[in-house]
């Protein structure tokens, strides 16, 4: 009922089912908020009687009376999303106390700093989240914490646990003059008045800076508001027989299945995850120091309790849980259970281990894997050869390799990464607020907080490597510098994380090719042996074939010959072509680039025996392959005066044929212009207006191949022509082809089973597709042109506005990344259908960039495409996605006959 009750409920509700001690409350459904946005934020008119009701069944279950000085019971009130949003929405902690049940606290407990304690947490908590009177510039200081910490001075102590009863006291006053003063109230005494506001504060929250942008991130709709969970409160800072934790039944980092966590004795939740003070670790680690204070050690009853919880709630949900908990007076109560948060090497190991213990079938494996984490996996990681820097050491709290120039601001880091920048954001701890800087650095390293903290949450999150808890650093705001010692690092300075060993690198440092391991090729063959859907590679290179090979990729779905005209010898070769007024100057310089693109496939062909190479002929109007004409009149006038100075009559000569040159260029540069270049002379216009580009590239195709098959090398070329919106020109570019390829296999002597084929890119293609595939042998959507041909939007421009329509909710998704199945998707699914009526066993593909998004793998899986292709990193998230595709088919399908 997680849509109902939000996760948290859900989960609470269920380890009641499971006779798991939880402390008693009630959930406040996720439609009260919907109702809430969609009516002024007003609350449906039942909705107080049922809270009386069911805060009436709370309180005769406890035995305590709400707002009862003498016998008061407290409460929680939380969040609570559908999906986990760790630290996105407000949470208010020892909920109903006021000035005269804190005596009566004090009394019942025989603990009046206890009670103190909690009430100064509440008012604080209170006025930051219910009041609004948290900073919202992180860097700035927060009026609460800034007395307390003047408090201490004044004590001269160093820890808040050393704050005695007259100190609490002194707090709750002074921070109540604050709210009176900055609110122009006084704080409300009325513990209805109190729920009421947290109730409030928390829907409030579900549209909070911070968690718009976390679900703008993470894909969650915004219509699906947050519960709100009132639950009895139950204390871990009563003495040192109460601690409060947070643990996940199996290491988040690595995936061992072995108890991982941290606790702190005397102390709330928030403690533990805010990084104020340091953790203890929740098992004994083998390093004594750290032994001697592990739950383990210290509470030895109450630990076996806990790993008893752990068992039943994995074999309950057969996942990795992350839960929470506080031993109250030595009584274990559980706050929360949730599926953990993983890196993707956890994910694997998890995957694969829970299937080999019995608890998963191979296909329950699968789809516990997010295809789009496997990116992190692949990567390269820092070479353990190399000479590194180490400048300090923390907590390895998210694996992985990252370098970037410092920052210390979320805002900075946005900024600089959106400038193409790669950044590391350096914080003393990070706060829900800094979700979008977290999102834009490549690392993020923290001088407080444990493996449970914020950043190292969010971080294995997202997949980014955290180094928490670096006590080691200093760090200072206001300088833009973090201290270690009598060095200082810099704004702007270059450093390495390893997040991994939770290493410090002063500098940039070097990185080596990931080792793959077993787990991920176990999970891989598993992909395999249920999809559908082949996944080919886009490979313009032997290199980037290999690599693809190496990720397990079935062909090559698109190679972009222009990328290899680029190097210095074949562009000016290509530039001799260009700017000749005739076909024989222009097959002169052909001539030269034939045997360099023949070597080119013969590469590729090398590469993938055995398997399909898709070879688009060429795509990009000619003017790329000249200097631009500012380049050229900054030029022309640098010679110009070059030749103004000169008295020397060679080197004039010399210069005045390079003007020649540049100006012959600029001349062919300009009458190549192009008011719109993407719907100009480019694709297969090039090869119908200059035929002697197809046929020089057909011959270096065919060439390859003959040569490649005679060497015993098992070749499957397929032509590509690209930019069609007509059979007339696929066949006016398939009859050189075919021409061609019989006078190359005739020459040689060899038959090639090879195939002629068109890019479906532009919506009248897609339309006439019927028509087209008379003639083609193969369809393969070229997404990225169809979506800009489409949508009237140019891919280089559209980051300008995009974000605002996607922030909006105009879009759902930027169109580049995942495909707009409503209305690019529909035009695929025409070109299909109406294809296959022609000819029914044309082969269909995809190669734009969507080839390796899953969600649009399934679309392409559902539509009955044969492949899909990506770039070499991205196959086996395609693989792992078309998996996935089959298993949700198959759910879908049982559900609906049931």
């Amino acid at each position: 009922m997680k849509n109902l009750l939000g996760g948290k409920g859900a989960n609470l509700s269920e380890m009641c089912k499971l006779g798991i001690p939880v402390p008693p409350g009630f959930t406040i459904s996720t439609e009260v908020s919907t109702f809430y946005y969609k009516n002024k934020k007003q609350y449906p008119k039942d909705l107080e009687a049922e809270l009386l009701n069911n805060l009436q069944r709370v309180e005769n279950e406890m035995g305590k009376t709400f707002g009862n000085p003498k016998n008061p019971l407290l409460f929680s009130v939380r969040s609570g999303a559908r999906v986990s949003m760790p630290g996105m929405m407000d949470t208010v902690l020892n909920l109903g106390i006021n000035d005269k049940i804190v005596e009566g606290l004090a009394k019942l407990t025989n603990n009046p700093r206890f009670a103190w304690d909690s009430y100064r947490r509440f008012v604080q908590m209170y006025g930051d989240v219910v009041l609004d009177l948290k900073p919202i510039n992180p860097n700035d200081i927060d009026p609460f914490e800034e007395i307390i910490e003047k408090r201490k001075q004044i004590r001269h102590i160093e820890l808040d646990t050393e704050l005695d009863v007259e100190d609490l006291k002194i707090l709750v006053s002074s921070f109540k003059k604050v709210i009176k003063a900055r609110t122009g109230n006084d704080f409300p005494e009325d513990p209805m008045v109190q729920l009421w506001g947290a109730i409030g504060a928390v829907f409030n929250s579900w549209m909070n800076p911070r968690a718009i942008k976390y679900r703008n991130i993470n894909g969650i709709s915004h219509e699906w508001g947050t519960a709100v969970n009132v639950q009895s409160m139950v204390y871990g800072n009563m003495g040192n027989d109460s601690a409060t934790g947070v643990a996940f039944t199996r290491n988040p980092s690595t995936g061992e299945n072995r108890f991982f966590g941290e606790y702190l004795i005397n102390a709330q939740g928030e403690d533990v995850v805010a990084g104020v003070r340091t953790p203890q670790p929740i098992n004994r680690t083998g390093k004594k120091k750290l032994d001697d204070y592990s739950l383990e050690s210290l509470m030895q009853e109450e630990y076996i309790q806990l790993k008893d919880i752990r068992k039943i709630l994995e074999e309950h949900y057969r996942d990795m849980q992350d839960i929470e908990f506080t031993i109250e007076r030595k009584k274990v109560w559980m706050l929360q259970t949730r599926r953990g948060n993983r890196t993707v090497a956890a994910a694997l190991r998890i995957a694969v281990e829970m299937h080999e213990e019995g608890m998963l079938t191979k296909e329950e494996a699968l789809m516990r894997v997010d295809p789009e984490q496997l990116d992190h996996l692949l990567h390269p990681t820092f070479d353990p050869k190399a000479t590194l820097n180490v400048i300090a050491k923390g907590l390895p709290a998210s694996p992985g390799a990252a370098s970037g120039r410092v920052v210390f601001s979320a805002e900075d880091a946005e900024e600089k990464a959106a400038n193409g920048e790669d950044v590391i954001l350096v914080r003393i701890e990070t706060s829900p607020e800094d979700i979008g800087g977290m999102n834009a650095a490549k690392g993020i390293l923290t001088s407080r907080g444990g493996m449970t903290s914020h950043a190292a949450v969010v971080a294995r999150g997202m997949g980014k490597c955290c180094v928490a808890g670096c006590e080691e650093i200093f760090v200072v705001y206001s300088a833009n510098q973090f201290v270690i010692g009598d060095k200082s690092v810099n704004e702007g300075d270059w450093i390495s994380l390893n997040g991994s060993t939770g290493e410090v690198i002063l500098g940039k440092a070097p990185t080596i090719e990931p080792e793959i391991s077993g787990n991920f090729n176990k999970l891989m063959e598993w992909a395999d042996s249920i999809k559908r859907l082949e996944v080919r590679t886009n490979a313009d290179t032997p290199e980037d074939a290999r690599k693809a090979l190496e990720f397990g990729a079935k062909g090559i779905g698109l190679c972009r010959t222009e990328h290899m005209f680029f190097e210095e010898d074949r562009l000016t070769a290509m530039r001799e072509m260009i700017m000749a007024d005739n076909p024989l100057w222009r097959r002169s310089a052909l001539a030269k680039l034939l045997p360099m693109q023949t070597k080119d496939f013969i590469g590729l062909f090398e590469a993938m025996d055995g398997y399909p190479v898709t070879i688009r002929t060429l795509d990009p109007p000619l003017h790329e392959f000249l200097p631009s004409r500012i380049e050229l009149l900054v030029e022309l006038l640098d010679l110009k005066l070059r030749l103004k100075s000169t008295t020397d009559l060679k080197e004039m000569n010399l210069v005045l044929k390079e003007i020649r040159i540049n100006e012959d260029l600029l001349s062919k540069a300009e009458s190549l212009n192009e008011i719109n270049p993407m719907l100009g002379t480019r694709g297969c216009r090039l090869g119908i207006m200059y035929p002697e580009l197809t046929e020089m590239q057909a011959k270096a195709i065919f060439q390859a191949a003959c040569t490649c098959k005679h060497n015993g090398i098992d070749v499957h070329p397929e032509i590509m022509v690209p930019l069609i919106t007509s059979k007339e020109e696929l066949i006016n570019q398939k009859s050189i082809i075919d021409r061609v390829a019989r006078e190359t296999m005739d020459r040689h002597g060899i038959e090639l089973d090879y195939k002629v084929g068109t890019m479906i890119e532009l919506p009248r293609a897609a339309l006439m597709a019927g028509d087209i595939a008379e003639v083609a042998d193969f369809f393969s959507f070229g997404t990225n042109d169809l979506t800009q041909t489409t949508l009237g939007l140019s891919r280089d421009d559209a980051g300008k506005f995009l974000p605002f329509y996607i922030n909006k909710g105009i879009y759902k998704d930027d169109p580049f990344q995942k495909l707009d199945q409503d209305g690019v998707g529909r035009l695929v699914k025409i070109a299909v259908d109406d294809g296959r009526k022609t000819k029914k066993n044309i082969k269909l593909g995809i190669c734009g960039e969507h080839g390796g998004d899953p969600r649009s793998v399934e679309f392409f899986h559902k539509i009955g495409l044969e492949y899909v292709s990506c770039s070499p990193y991205r196959v086996p998230i395609a693989r792992l996605s078309a998996a996935q595709a089959v298993l949700k088919e198959r759910a879908e399908n049982k559900k609906g006959n049931n």
